[in-house]
């Protein structure tokens, strides 16, 4: 599987079914595997935060989520990538082939009345899914032996994906620092996909999506959110012009010393 940097991070060119083909690899073991679903505001955060960026960049598989990276991985580095791969799409579509294959999930993260709406909305979307635990973290700094007991319930449960919903970059670090530990195969973090599914935010429509306009549509649905985006939405606007000028320039000048 081919791979294209952005911002310094690799990504698997890849789709859904692909990573899907991984997941079903890495069930085959008890080892743990940390994957991170990076859109904008998260590939600039790591590129600001060098340990954010270490993380993502040693994770065991990054996905592109929303359009712009996916642009940015075809105009700037021609990688015919096909399709994003969104942490809530992707949440769906494992709840979906895990019924046929027998996955089972643990959900961790959230509200606890999101948490438990969620768990009805998926068992009842996904008839014989397996849910085989949910947690709720304190809105706070966790113990360590509130940690030891998270992990060791997560461990416990036999889950084969553990879904962290705790908001990037907190769900990032929050896999890296316990990986060693957990025993869950696949460990992915999905950011705001426990609100979308549980009905607690309403989505943006697909067509917005497909635009590469899902954050305006969030931050209209919530003004706190301008701020997140205008502070990173333009550095990686800038990243992208920079980069496409900088490839055409280097095609053209190696056109000419051939000429």
């Amino acid at each position: 599987m081919s791979s294209v940097y952005i911002g310094g991070v690799p990504f698997p060119v890849t789709d859904y079914d692909g990573v899907l083909r991984m997941f079903q690899e890495w069930m085959t073991s008890r080892v743990a595997h940390q994957v991170c679903i990076v859109n904008v505001h998260t590939l600039v955060t790591a590129i600001r935060e060098p340990d954010f960026h270490k993380i993502m960049s040693n994770a065991d598989m990054a996905t592109i989520d929303g359009q712009p990276l996916r642009w940015y991985a075809n105009i700037v580095c021609h990688a015919g990538v096909r399709e994003r791969v969104s942490g809530p799409e992707l949440m769906l579509r494992c709840f979906e082939l895990g019924v046929e294959r027998g996955w089972r999930h643990y959900l961790y993260g959230g509200r606890s009345d999101v948490l438990q709406t969620l768990n009805k909305q998926l068992t009842e979307r996904f008839t014989g899914a397996q849910i085989v635990g949910s947690y709720s973290p304190p809105f706070r700094q966790q113990t360590e032996e509130e940690e030891c007991q998270a992990i060791e319930n997560i461990n416990g449960s036999g889950a084969d994906i553990l879904w962290v919903g705790l908001g990037a970059p907190h769900q990032e670090q929050w896999i890296c620092r316990n990986l060693h530990n957990l025993t869950v195969p696949v460990c992915v973090g999905v950011g705001a996909a426990f609100d979308f599914h549980s009905g607690a935010i309403r989505r943006a429509p697909s067509w917005m999506q497909a635009a590469g306009l899902e954050w305006l549509f969030r931050a209209c649905a919530d003004p706190r959110l301008f701020r997140r985006y205008w502070d990173t939405n333009p550095t990686f606007l800038w990243m992208l012009l920079r980069d496409w000028v900088r490839v055409r320039l280097l095609r053209r000048m190696n056109i000419c010393n051939h000429s």
